[in-house]
C-alpha cells in the first residue's frame, strides 16, 4: 500500500495534537498545511516537516488523499465542499458548522460524490462507550442527564455566536453525540438560558438547561454553562432498570445493583484510534470510522434544534415584557 498522504486546513492546537498522532503512524506522510495565520501555518509547517500552501485551492494541487478540517466553527462550508470537489477523503472536526444549512449543503456533497468521511466525535471510539453500549443492551433507559459545565476557551472567537454557534453547538455537540449513539434519536427539544453574557464583548449565554424526549420513550436533560475557573465536569449519566453508568472522557462508572466499577480510559488513545480508522479506511483497509460526516450531521441537528428553542423562548420572554 502507498503512504496516505494528508493535508490540513487550520494549523491550531486541534490540527497540531492530529499532526502530532498522524506523525507517529506508520503508512502516513504529512505534505502541506494552509491557514490564514501565515506565522501559524509556518510553525506547524517547521514542527512537521510539511509545506505550507497560501489557500486551500493551492493545498488541494499538492497531490494528498485525504484533507483534515481543522478550522473554526465559522469556516466550514466552502473548505469542506473545496475538499469533496477535488475527490479527497476528509476528516472534519467538530462542529460542523454555526448553523445547519451550511453542514447540509455538505452533506448532500458528500453524498453525491462519495467521498471517506470522518468527524472528531472521538469520544466515540473510546472502549467504554462500547462497553456502555453492550451493558444498555436490551434494557429499557428511563433517564438521561448529559453536562458540560466549564471555563471560557482561550480562543479570541469562541464567545461570538456568529463565530463558534454558542457552547452547545460547539462544546456539549460531544454529549449530544454520544446520547444519541447509547440512547437514540430525540424527538422533543425545550431549551432556555439566562441570557447573560460571559464578558462585555460577548453575545452567548453563560448557562443553558435543555429538556429532551428520546424516541425510546426516555426523557434528559442538558445542562452547560462556561462560568467556571476550569472545567469541571462533561458527561453523560445514563439510568436503565437496574443500570446506572456515569460516562465521561477520561473513563466510566458502572452501578449494577449494589456493585459498583470504575472503568478508566485514556482519552488520547479514543483520539488516536479516531485517526487510524480515518487513515485505514483511506488506504483500503477494513473501515472502522464510527461517525461520517452523514451521521455527525444528526448530531449537529440536534445542537442547533436547541440552539434555536433558546431564541425561540427567549423571544416569546421579550415580546411578553418578562
Amino acid at each position: 500500500m502507498s503512504d496516505c498522504r494528508i493535508g490540513f486546513v487550520g494549523a491550531g492546537g486541534v490540527a497540531t495534537r492530529h499532526a502530532r498522532m498522524l506523525s507517529d503512524l506508520p503508512g502516513v506522510r504529512l505534505v502541506a498545511v494552509t491557514d490564514p495565520m501565515p506565522d501559524r501555518a509556518e510553525q506547524f509547517a517547521n514542527t512537521f516537516g510539511v509545506v505550507t500552501a497560501p489557500g486551500v485551492a493551492q493545498l488541494l494541487s499538492a497531490g494528498l488523499d485525504a484533507v483534515y478540517v481543522c478550522v473554526p466553527p465559522a469556516a466550514h462550508g466552502p473548505v469542506e465542499q473545496a475538499v469533496v470537489a477535488a475527490g479527497l477523503a476528509m476528516f472534519v472536526e467538530k462542529p460542523l458548522g454555526i448553523d445547519e444549512p451550511t453542514a447540509t449543503r455538505v452533506a448532500d456533497a458528500v453524498r453525491r460524490a462519495g467521498t471517506i468521511t470522518a468527524v472528531g466525535h472521538h469520544w466515540r471510539y473510546a472502549d467504554t462507550v462500547r462497553r456502555a453500549a453492550r451493558l444498555l443492551d436490551g434494557r429499557q433507559v428511563r433517564l438521561v442527564l448529559g453536562s458540560w459545565l466549564d471555563r471560557v476557551p482561550p480562543v479570541p472567537w469562541w464567545t461570538r455566536r456568529e463565530s463558534s454557534g454558542g457552547q452547545v453547538v460547539e462544546q456539549a455537540v460531544h454529549v449530544l453525540d454520544l446520547a444519541r449513539l447509547l440512547v437514540g434519536e430525540v424527538t422533543q427539544v425545550y431549551a432556555i438560558a439566562d441570557g447573560r453574557l460571559p464578558d462585555p464583548e460577548a453575545d452567548i449565554d453563560t448557562a443553558t438547561a435543555a429538556v429532551l424526549r428520546f424516541a425510546g420513550g426516555a426523557v434528559g436533560t442538558l445542562a452547560a454553562t462556561c462560568v467556571l475557573p476550569a472545567k469541571r465536569r462533561a458527561g453523560l449519566e445514563i439510568y436503565a432498570d437496574g443500570l446506572e453508568l456515569g460516562i465521561q472522557e477520561d473513563g466510566m462508572l458502572v452501578r449494577e445493583h449494589d456493585h459498583e466499577q470504575l472503568w478508566p480510559v485514556d482519552p488520547d488513545a479514543a483520539k488516536l484510534a479516531a485517526d487510524v480508522a480515518f487513515v485505514d479506511a483511506v488506504r483500503g483497509r477494513a473501515n472502522e470510522i464510527r461517525v461520517t460526516y452523514d451521521d455527525a450531521l444528526r448530531t449537529h441537528q440536534l445542537a442547533c434544534r436547541l440552539a434555536a428553542s433558546v431564541t425561540d423562548h427567549a423571544r416569546e420572554h421579550s415580546r411578553a415584557g418578562i
